[in-house]
C-alpha cells in the first residue's frame, strides 16, 4: 500500500531528506527492499540506521505530533546531540531540555547487527532508576521496537526484535486528587496572572487548558443577547467551545467537546475586567495572552508557577487537572455561601493590576 507522505514540523538535515527523496523514488521501482550490501549492514551503528533509513522512512511520514514524539524519545536512545543533528535542530548556544545524562545507556553507538534484549532492558531500568513514569519507558521501550522492526523489515537486522522479551514495570495509577473550596480560595489568593485565570476558568467551566488557551474573544458572548459571530449564534453570556491552542497551534476542538457554556457570575466578572484591557481585545484576540499577544503556554505556567505554589502550600500534587476535578466535586455542594465566596476571590483578583487591564479599553476590530 502506497504511504502518503505528510510535510515534517523539523528542518531534517540534509542527508536525511535526500534519504526520503531517494525512498520515494525507490518506491516506485519495487515494492519489497533489497537486501543492503553485507559491508554497510554490518558496520552500521543505530545512529547510523536511525539517521538513514529509520527518521526518513518512518518518522517522516508521522503527523506533525507524531514526529515531535519520535524527536523527544529518541533522545533517551540516541545521545540528545545525535537526535537533534538528525533532525536537523541546531544545539549551538541553545538551551535543550533534555541533557546528555552521565551513564545513560545510549545504545546508539552499538552495531545494528549487535545489539541485544540487554540493551533496551538497561534502558528501561536506567528509566525507573531515574524517575520517569511507566507510560514514558513505555514509549521509551515502543520506539526501540519500531527502531528495529524497521531494519528487520528492510533487512539490516536478522532475528527477533529484540524489544520482545523486555520487562516493563506495571502500570501504577497516582491517586486523584481534588481542591476543597477553602484550599482553592487560598491558592487563588496566591496566584498571579495568568495562572490565577486559568484556574478559575477550569474550575468554574470545567474546560481544559488546551480550550483555555484557545479561547478568542469572538467565542465569548458577554452580552444579555444572542450575537452573531461569523455565522453562529451565541446565546447570552455563553462561551463557545470551539478551539483549542494544542502543540503551538490553534485548531478545532473535538467534536464531543463542542459546547456552550453559560457563563457563572463569578467568572462574568472576570472576563468583563479582561475584555476591558488596552490591547488585545479584538475578536481574533485571545482572552488570556502573554504581553506579547500570543496565547499563553500552558507547560512553562505549570513549570515556572503552578508548581512552585504546591510545593509552597504543601500540594505538590497541583496540577491543571486537579483544577478540572475540583469543578466535579465543588458543583456538588456550590450553595450560595460558595458562590459568594468566589465571587469576593474574582473581586480581589480583579483589582489587582495585571498586565494591562487598568488601561482604557481599545475599541473592538
Amino acid at each position: 500500500m502506497e504511504r502518503k507522505q505528510v510535510v515534517s514540523v523539523v528542518s531534517l538535515n540534509p542527508k536525511v531528506t535526500n534519504a526520503v527523496a531517494e525512498r520515494q523514488s525507490d518506491s516506485a521501482d519495487s515494492s519489497f527492499p533489497a537486501s543492503p550490501p553485507l559491508s554497510i549492514s554490518s558496520e552500521m551503528s543505530v545512529a547510523d540506521f536511525v539517521a538513514t533509513k529509520f527518521v526518513p522512512e518512518h518518522v517522516a511520514f508521522k503527523t506533525a505530533a507524531g514526529q515531535r514524539h519520535y524527536h523527544a524519545i529518541l533522545k533517551h536512545v540516541l545521545t540528545p546531540e545525535q537526535v537533534d543533528k538528525i533532525f536537523g535542530v541546531q544545539t549551538d548556544g541553545s538551551k535543550t531540555k533534555l541533557k546528555r545524562y552521565p551513564g545513560w545507556p545510549y545504545i546508539g553507538e552499538i552495531r545494528l547487527r549487535d545489539a541485544h534484549s540487554g540493551d533496551v532492558q538497561s534502558l528501561v531500568r536506567a528509566a525507573l532508576q531515574n524517575g520517569y513514569s511507566s507510560q514514558t519507558v513505555k514509549h521509551i521501550r515502543n520506539v526501540v521496537s519500531a527502531i528495529f522492526a524497521h531494519a528487520i523489515r528492510e533487512r539490516y537486522f536478522f532475528g527477533k526484535n529484540p524489544t520482545g522479551s523486555v520487562e516493563l514495570p506495571g502500570m501504577t495509577r497516582k491517586e486523584s486528587h481534588s481542591l476543597t473550596l477553602p484550599e482553592t480560595i487560598k491558592i487563588l489568593k496566591v496566584m498571579q496572572y495568568p495562572e490565577c485565570q486559568m484556574t478559575l476558568i477550569a474550575i468554574l467551566t470545567s474546560m481544559n487548558m488546551s480550550e483555555i488557551c484557545g479561547l478568542q474573544w469572538k467565542n465569548v458572548n458577554l452580552t444579555v443577547g444572542s450575537v452573531n459571530r461569523e455565522g453562529e449564534i451565541i446565546p447570552p453570556r455563553t462561551i463557545a467551545v470551539r478551539k483549542q491552542w494544542h502543540r503551538g497551534e490553534l485548531c478545532d476542538v473535538r467534536k464531543c467537546r463542542r459546547k456552550n457554556i453559560e457563563i457563572p457570575q463569578p467568572l462574568f466578572s472576570l472576563l468583563l475586567n479582561l475584555s476591558r484591557r488596552s490591547a488585545f481585545n479584538g475578536w481574533s484576540d485571545f482572552v488570556l495572552t502573554s504581553k506579547a499577544g500570543t496565547p499563553i503556554n500552558q507547560a512553562n505556567v505549570s513549570a515556572r508557577r503552578l508548581k512552585i505554589i504546591g510545593k509552597e502550600l504543601q500540594l505538590p500534587w497541583l496540577s491543571w487537572q486537579v483544577f478540572r476535578r475540583t469543578h466535579t466535586t465543588l458543583a456538588y455542594g456550590f450553595s450560595m455561601q460558595a458562590q459568594h465566596e468566589m465571587t469576593k476571590a474574582v473581586h480581589t483578583i480583579s483589582v489587582q493590576n495585571f498586565s494591562g487591564m487598568n488601561s482604557p479599553p481599545q475599541k473592538r476590530g
